[in-house]
């Protein structure tokens, strides 16, 4: 392997000179990729490389045989068992081939049915130094727990329906802005109860379709035994959650969800794995190895979890085949690449502050395989699926995540705005209404990388989880309880709490990203927080679930931020300001707490005073002409008082304010915000 300059790089270094001090670490992590990809033509090239979940695992045949392949490097002997062959370990035992590889054919029945029953319970015994155990293969597509009272042991399912749903709908097109609702299938019910794919998608999708989102980010789909993990302890990578259903229904509710023009992503975990024995990736060959690294690297302190050897051909070969499959089986359009950061520093992150700037990026604390294993998905993804987005986790500013690996980067198409959730949170706990820092405000939703897309959010279920609590319960509290009745009296904090939602939303929206996202149920300010069945709760599930009867009541003042965020997602559809570039701030205002910038021909004047409000309140604009309210926080549809008046044009004088040309005098009460937009001429 020898240092390889990108062929665009002088594209990255236009946009980030201080990258020139660092060409030859990024030339030499380019070179390691060139390297990686000559491995993947010499075992037949990334299309045969990527389609592996073709061969490896258990695939029924034209002729109803079932044949299967196994990278076990570990093993002394493999066998098939399960209810088909009465769990004879020496009915159908593997072949040992090359390079660690296991390979079974099992014939056909006699009538010509596959001799493997559908939904029926298989393992793979796997031996080693005299001991053998009972294991999933790690290409299992269904998984499931018999009896969760009983035990929490999984089982594979050999699935192979007599009627297999097919993908009818076609995907929609990607979209210029994404407006993301990040959902989790099994809290989405009102219920005390899993709430299941197809549910979701005849209840749901419809919900989140009206609300104006375009796309979705469905999390814990890939099988994880422990439900509490929010899907990030995965057992099983080429498994649906079965939990919520079948691979059939998750087929069912991704077709509904394009049938409905939304845009499919999937939070993908390729960042660790569980490290179960029995029904997990962990000790699969009976090594300590195999898939991970069979030292101190293979371990996550914190997480409790194994972490890939992404070195190897054959932790490449799954993950990548990986990716494909649910692209493939299932129709997603997209990723979210969980534990990004985690993966790109030996340290994993824990104890960094990231505060060591260039030398931190490309010093030796940067691991060098994980990088390149995003380099090797995102440029395998996105020339294989031109329709194709990829979302990082990633929260210390590596420079490149979010530009084309040609450049040097990692390929993804945007990045999350982790530090945004975090300010919000910090300033409501610790922050009274009259010292907050417009200044800081609004360099932090403003701090980001230069030309890498970065998606907004106030708050995503990281906020919500137990031990914190959503925006919504940090601003009203015990009051949700009590007073978000129209019938009952307007309390000083409820109203400040429906206020400052608003406002909130519409700043980070407006300000922090190229891409907007929300948790599920945070639209209509969902209270209290997000808990799973466990032990420590008596395995309830009151916070498991989203209360979508609230917003659903007449009566309610949860309406009311509904309303409110629907209007901003149709705002932005209409406009798609989130893609027109950034928004030009002209004021912030300390005393007055006032904020005023322009973004994609709109102009968004915030009053965050709690007591204040300003008649003929000076704002600078570019553009010329006669402005309309195109939103307005305050009318009483979204819990306001009616103190503006929306008919009311406002015309352009030449005398140019805060820097701009053009000056606009507009009545901005507190705690209010107003978005402008030029009306034709």
């Amino acid at each position: 392997m020898v240092n390889t300059r990108p062929p665009k790089i002088d594209e990255l270094l236009k946009i980030d000179p201080y990258l020139h001090d660092f060409q030859d670490e990024i030339s030499r992590r380019y070179g390691v990729f060139l390297d990686y990809q000559r491995r993947i033509e010499e075992c037949g090239g990334m299309e045969e490389f990527t389609s592996s979940y073709k061969q490896f695992g258990l695939n029924v045949q034209p002729d109803n045989s079932v044949k299967g392949l196994e990278w076990a490097p570990a093993a002394e002997k493999l066998a098939l068992i399960g209810d088909f062959n009465n769990w004879d370990q020496n009915a159908n035992v593997y072949k040992k081939e090359e390079h660690g590889k296991w390979s079974i054919t099992v014939p056909a029945k006699e009538d010509g049915s596959c001799p493997i029953p559908h939904n029926s319970v298989i393992k793979i015994a796997v031996s080693r130094h005299g001991a053998t155990h009972f294991k999933l293969s790690p290409w299992a597509t269904f998984v499931t727990c018999p009896n969760p009272k009983e035990t929490v042991i999984y089982h594979q399912n050999f699935w192979n329906p007599p009627e297999k749903y097919q993908l009818k709908e076609a995907r929609p097109a990607r979209p210029a802005s994404l407006r993301i609702y990040e959902a989790h299938v099994g809290i989405s019910s009102s219920e005390g109860k899993i709430n299941t794919y197809r549910e979701f998608a005849d209840d749901v999708l419809p919900r989140i379709q009206k609300q104006g989102y375009n796309a979705i980010q469905l999390m814990a789909v890939m099988e994880h035994v422990y439900y509490a993990s929010f899907g990030y302890q995965v057992s099983n990578f080429f498994a649906v959650s079965s939990r919520c259903g079948t691979p059939e229904d998750l087929k069912y509710l991704v077709d509904k969800a394009h049938s409905l023009g939304i845009f499919m992503l999937l939070d993908v975990v390729h960042s660790h794995a569980s490290k179960n024995v029995e029904d997990g990736l962990n000790q699969w060959d009976g090594s300590n190895g195999g898939y991970f690294h069979d030292n101190a690297r293979g371990y996550h302190n914190l997480w409790d979890s194994r972490l890939f050897d992404y070195t190897q051909t054959e932790t490449l070969r799954f993950l990548l085949s990986n990716v494909r499959w649910w692209v493939e089986e299932y129709g997603f359009d997209g990723f979210r690449f969980d534990g990004v950061s985690s993966m790109i520093y030996h340290s994993h992150g824990m104890n960094d502050d990231f505060c060591g700037g260039y030398p931190m990026y490309f010093g030796l604390n940067a691991d060098t395989d994980s990088l390149v294993y995003l380099m090797l998905a995102n440029d395998f993804l996105h020339k294989k699926y031109p329709f194709m987005i990829t979302i990082a986790e990633e929260v210390s500013g590596m420079p490149g995540i979010c530009r084309p690996v040609e450049e040097g980067g990692q390929g993804f198409d945007y990045r999350l705005a982790m530090a945004l959730p975090d300010m919000w949170i910090k300033i409501l706990k610790h922050t009274s209404d009259e010292d907050w820092k417009i200044d800081d405000i609004v360099f932090n939703l403003e701090n980001r990388r230069y030309a890498e897309k970065h998606v907004a959010y106030a708050e995503s279920h990281d906020q919500a989880l137990v031990g914190d609590k959503t925006i919504a319960f940090w601003l009203m509290d015990k009051e949700m309880y009590d007073f978000m009745s129209t019938d009952s009296p307007l309390t000083p904090i409820i109203d400040r709490g429906l206020s400052l939602h608003k406002l909130i939303r519409l700043i980070t929206i407006g300000l922090g990203g190229e891409a907007w996202l929300n948790f599920i149920g945070n639209e209509f300010g969902h209270p209290e927080w997000l808990d799973f069945p466990r032990v420590g709760n008596g395995e309830s599930f009151h916070y498991a679930r989203r209360q979508f009867n609230l917003v659903d009541a007449e009566y309610l003042r949860y309406k009311f931020l509904n309303n409110w965020d629907r209007e901003m997602m149709l705002l932005e559809e209409r406009t798609g300001f989130l893609h027109k570039g950034y928004a030009y701030t002209s004021w912030k205002h300390d005393g007055d707490k006032t904020i005023v910038f322009e973004r994609g021909g709109l102009v968004f004047v915030i009053n965050l005073h709690p007591t204040k409000s300003f008649a003929d309140y000076s704002i600078g604009v570019n553009t010329p002409g006669r402005y309309r309210i195109a939103l307005n926080s305050d009318e009483s549809k979204f819990g306001g008082h009616n103190r503006i008046d929306n008919s009311i044009k406002f015309h352009t004088t030449d005398d140019g304010y805060a820097g701009r040309r053009h000056r606009l005098q507009v009545y901005i009460t507190c705690r209010t915000a107003i978005v402008l937009e030029k009306e034709d001429d």
